[in-house]
């Protein structure tokens, strides 16, 4: 392979939804950078890839910095990927990619599922405009200002959250969003998924008693057609709605045919 850095998308949950293309990226570079090594390896493992891991996150990151510049003018190739999903997509990654383009350095993608878009396809939200907003601050005054302010763009907006704190999001959802409604996507991808819909206090009512696991991608102001909320500009009017919404538990979908849940 060319010396270059190449970003790598990996399986946000079922292990069957890495690519071919990244398969044979994981297997022709010199090393891979992993978030974490031991979560990576479960994938590579999978597909009986032997590449050299090097550890590659936040917390060492800009310390990796000269070896991932002197391997790669060395003639490496030299794969960055994460736990899951696209790299700097609300995880590390964007600082080695800054660098080697400062560098000068070639960098290739290799595109991969993300949790942001695989929400936003089963939300059925009409139109072509909608607003990424990472993870929510923590503390209660600012999450409710940022909320106030996603609600006033008029366009779906797309967080992530911890199950520790998804009621107390919906909570604070409830004045700037009102009758709109939100999708609550949990465990996308691996056996136990389950999508929900409502306003906040329907979706309240649902989660508040409930110990929840896995990671939660959450779609605020769904513009559907299917409730109050406005439907952005570009809506195809012939478009249909939502999918059902069967049983108080939501709709669980079984685990991708032939596909297996990663570790992390």
């Amino acid at each position: 392979m060319n010396p270059a850095l190449y970003v790598v998308g990996t399986p946000i949950g079922n292990l069957g939804d890495l690519s071919f293309r990244a398969v044979e990226t994981l297997r022709g570079v010199q090393a891979i950078l992993a978030e974490d090594t031991r979560c990576t390896r479960v994938l590579l493992d999978r597909y009986e890839i032997r590449t050299q891991l090097i550890s590659c996150h936040k917390f060492n990151e800009a310390s990796r910095l000269d070896e991932i510049l002197g391997r790669i003018r060395s003639g490496q190739a030299v794969a960055l990927v994460t736990d899951s999903g696209m790299p700097g997509i609300s995880d590390p990654g964007a600082r080695v990619v800054a660098a080697c383009r400062a560098a000068g350095l070639k960098i290739e993608a290799v595109p991969g599922p993300t949790a942001l878009t695989t929400a936003l396809s089963l939300s059925g939200c009409r139109g072509s405009k909608f607003f990424f907003g990472g993870f929510l601050p923590r503390t209660s005054g600012a999450r409710l200002r940022e909320l106030q302010a996603l609600a006033a763009m008029n366009v779906p907006a797309v967080v992530y959250e911890s199950p520790y704190r998804i009621v107390k999001l919906l909570q604070a959802a409830q004045e700037p969003f009102g009758e709109r409604r939100i999708l609550v996507a949990r465990e996308l991808t691996k056996k136990f998924e389950e999508v929900l819909i409502g306003t906040a206090a329907e979706l309240l009512k649902r989660l508040e008693t409930r110990k929840l696991k896995g990671e939660i991608v959450v779609v605020l102001g769904v513009t559907d057609g299917m409730g109050p909320g406005p439907v952005v500009e570009g809506e195809d009017e012939e478009e249909e709605g939502l999918r059902g919404e069967d049983g108080d538990e939501g709709e669980t979908r079984g685990e991708g045919e032939g596909g297996d849940e990663g570790s992390c």
